[in-house]
């Protein structure tokens, strides 16, 4: 008998799932030196194979351009490689002399992955690498749009693993992705962490599988332009950042927040760089199309500004890099305030610094909280105190957002899954790497001895206390054995006694 598609589905989840448990427990048993060989060959598959995994995710999900994605294919075999391949992961990992404690890398076994489909192969390429760097077994879950392309992606990264020496099924991509499966593979016993990165519902269900897991909140990330910015290289890094990859990476920007004493030269250079504003008109038929009901409109996630005038029924200039509208307001019945992942900015007027402030605070809180923020400013005071007050993990000064969240133009952990902290009900405001997917354990040696008090306080008594509580005793037990009790002894009632007047002192 022929089973229907979701069970086969959830079978295939738990079929991978017992293959990657055998492999997994032979992963573990590798030297440090056999891992890092391991990890190098699926990096250099990566960076081989990063154009035409661009191609085919571009392709296969409509989604922003080829080459873009290629970058980020490079960015994983490239910087993400060269942040964890010192990494130690095997053994003990670390040794403090002094305190005399040992930390001891254990991994957590097999990680459970939901992929995106704005991000698929890179982000596929990565979570490989690192799983498999802390001696993990993976099991891939892809979006059903990005299919194709994310099962290609697994294959050269599990073909690489084994030509240099990974033992077979530890790498598994399902190849029937539907809901059931991957409630299947988040809850399954043998799921010993989750890796979700995804929209809030996917995210969620992560969160309540009653399993670990590192799940990344949307983005709708705030960009403050203080006057004291330089304005020509800010609007160029915003300008870079928004546009690669049409907008689809969650760290990119969605509202410019600019001081009022600078804004028209801040427009103006805008327009000189190829940016495209619209008027009310323009602005009302775009914002049309921006959202179904309270989410977004998944037809204009990562296109070109010509295509969404298309859709819109406007008319863009053939040289526009984005579209932006002047916006005066916050919440879900203003669209141009939403996380837009696409080639579409809001523009924000304020007085100062501190009311930029409160309206960086009224995007984040909209649809961003504990993600990223960035901020153009040569004043560090201003600088810090962004820093100090805003709910973002990560607050990235004078780089494009896009780069600078994922640690492309800054000295944060290069990786494609950023946590957003308690801020967005996640477990970590870390940026994902090896070392979340593996236990420290910790051997301590005794250094020091624990001082106790003394006295009746503590439950103990002094060497003095003990004397004389035996001498009461032998005097009570001598009075006692100048009579005659037959069937027991001096001794024993020189026991009972001793018994009796300790229970006294504790009471």
């Amino acid at each position: 008998m022929k089973l229907d598609s979701d069970l086969q589905s959830i079978q295939e989840v738990r079929n991978f799932l017992y293959e990657a448990k055998s492999a997994q427990k032979q992963l573990e048993k590798m030297t440090q030196l056999q891992i890092d060989e391991i990890i190098f060959a699926m990096a250099q598959a990566a960076e081989k194979e990063a154009e035409r995994l661009g191609v085919l995710a571009a392709e296969e999900t409509g989604f922003g351009k080829s080459v873009d994605k290629k970058a980020k294919n490079l960015f994983v075999a490239r910087n993400v490689y060269g942040a964890i391949k010192d990494m130690k992961t095997v053994g003990i990992i670390h040794k403090d002399e002094e305190r005399k404690v040992w930390e001891v890398a254990q991994p957590v076994g097999i990680v459970a992955a939901i992929i995106p489909s704005t991000n698929p192969t890179s982000t596929v390429m990565f979570k490989c690498m690192i799983a498999l760097k802390a001696r993990n077994a993976i099991v891939i879950s892809p979006h059903p749009s990005a299919l194709r392309c994310s099962q290609e992606a697994a294959k050269i990264m599990c073909e690489a693993a084994e030509k240099a020496g990974a033992p077979e099924g530890l790498i598994h991509c399902l190849t029937k992705p539907s809901i059931e499966a991957s409630n299947e593979l988040m809850k399954h016993k043998l799921t010993d962490v989750i890796l979700a990165t995804g929209g809030t519902a996917m995210v969620k269900a992560a969160y309540s599988s009653g399993k670990p897991a590192y799940g990344v909140g949307p983005g709708n990330v705030p960009v403050y332009i203080h006057h004291s910015a330089n304005l020509t290289k800010a609007v160029s890094d915003i300008l870079q950042s928004k546009t690669f990859d049409y907008g689809t990476i969650c760290a990119s920007e969605q509202a410019l927040v600019v001081d009022q004493s600078v804004k028209s030269q801040l427009v103006e250079e805008l327009k000189r760089q190829g940016a495209h504003f619209l008027n009310e008109e323009e602005k009302q038929k775009v914002a049309a199309i921006i959202m179904i009901g309270k989410g977004l409109n998944p037809k204009i996630v990562g296109k070109s500004p010509q295509v969404i005038g298309g859709m819109a029924g406007i008319t863009v200039p053939n040289h526009a890099r984005v579209l932006i509208a002047e916006e005066t307001n916050v919440g879900l019945q203003y669209p141009f305030s939403v996380e837009k992942l696409t080639s579409i900015l809001a523009l924000y007027t304020v007085s100062d610094w501190q009311d930029g402030c409160r309206r960086c605070i009224e995007l984040l809180e909209l649809g961003g909280l504990g993600h990223t923020l960035g901020i153009h400013c040569e004043d560090l005071s201003i600088i810090e105190a962004f820093g100090l007050e805003k709910p973002a993990s990560r607050i990235i000064v004078n780089s494009g957002t896009t780069f600078g969240g994922i640690g492309a133009t800054t000295g944060i952990m290069p990786s494609l899954t950023l946590g957003c902290g308690s801020f967005g009900n996640n477990v970590t405001s870390d940026n994902i790497g090896p070392q979340h997917l593996m236990n420290i354990k910790r051997v301590a040696f005794g250094i020091r001895e624990m001082p106790t008090e003394t006295g009746t306080e503590t439950g103990t008594e002094t060497e003095s206390e003990t004397e004389t509580t035996t001498q009461t005793a032998h005097k009570i037990a001598a009075s006692i054995g100048e009579q005659s009790y037959p069937g027991i002894s001096r001794d024993e009632v020189l026991d009972i006694v001793k018994s009796v007047l300790s229970q006294m002192k504790l009471s």
